[in-house]
């Protein structure tokens, strides 16, 4: 058994095999998943697990350079956007929240959490550890 980091073994298996520039998203209960888009569906009720839990988890053994969030993020959700930007310190790259879900066809995985609350979806970008 692992002693700390991402237990869960779908997402740490997606983590496994992200490759340079490949994308994960996380997201909130609501996000609509592209058909042909792996959904990992962590919900467990309203607010569990929430967005940030499971970002702060991913990011223990995700290497990222840079994050996609909706530009409306901005105005209707600014207390997340501030965790977000407290957390990370990479590139946040601002896009309208319909890019966003067309990008969410491309990505690796989309992490469903039990968030529900707006706008709290993510794109990780995959960086490199050297």
């Amino acid at each position: 058994m692992k002693k700390n980091g991402v237990f869960n073994s779908q997402i740490a298996g997606v983590i496994a095999d992200m490759g340079h520039f490949d994308t994960l998203s996380i997201g909130d209960a609501g996000m609509p998943v592209p058909p042909g888009t792996k959904k990992i569906d962590l919900a467990v009720t309203k607010g569990m697990p929430s967005f940030m839990a499971v970002l702060q988890n991913v990011l223990s053994e995700l290497q990222i350079q840079r994050v996609f969030l909706a530009e409306e993020i901005k105005t209707n959700n600014p207390a997340l956007l501030k965790q977000i930007q407290n957390l990370i310190d990479v590139e946040i790259v601002f896009i309208p929240h319909e890019q966003m879900k067309k990008d969410l066809g491309t990505t690796k995985a989309f992490i469903r959490t039990g968030e529900m609350t707006s706008y709290a979806n993510i794109i990780l970008e995959s960086g490199v550890i050297f």
